[in-house]
């Protein structure tokens, strides 16, 4: 197994995601594009792929790039929807991060003439 299969196989979350003081003391908005993204549908187990669009106004921490990109590609191999991954992004990345506000959008290529994009925000609130 080479180096790079073996970070992205073996990464932990709870053990890998490297995370920064945030010593700014404007609110900025961090922006990252993740064209790369794939995971394995959990039905036909055929690879789906998308760019991922991560932007947060960090509070007290940063993620560190290269944490973030293994992070993406421990996707490669589950079985998972899209919805359930955007999601399981989403609530990774809030919980980590505790950001004043996240954004994570996942843009998924076609498959059988159907195009998905699914959207999780901190600010996105549905009344009951």
């Amino acid at each position: 197994m080479r180096y790079g299969e073996k970070e992205i196989k073996e990464f932990d979350v709870d053990k890998h995601l490297e995370l920064w003081p945030n010593d700014a003391k404007n609110d900025y908005v961090i922006k990252i594009t993740l064209p790369e993204f794939m995971c394995c549908c959990p039905r036909s187990g055929y690879p789906d792929f998308a760019t991922i669009y991560f932007e947060y106004i960090p509070d007290k921490l940063v993620v560190e790039l290269k944490a973030i990109k293994l992070y993406i590609n421990s996707f490669m191999y589950k079985n998972i929807s899209h919805e359930a991954s955007i999601n399981e992004i989403y609530n990774t990345l809030k919980d980590k991060l505790k950001p004043k506000w996240i954004k994570v959008v996942g843009d998924f290529n076609p498959r059988g003439n159907v195009h998905t994009i699914i959207e999780c925000r901190s600010d996105m609130v549905v009344p009951k």
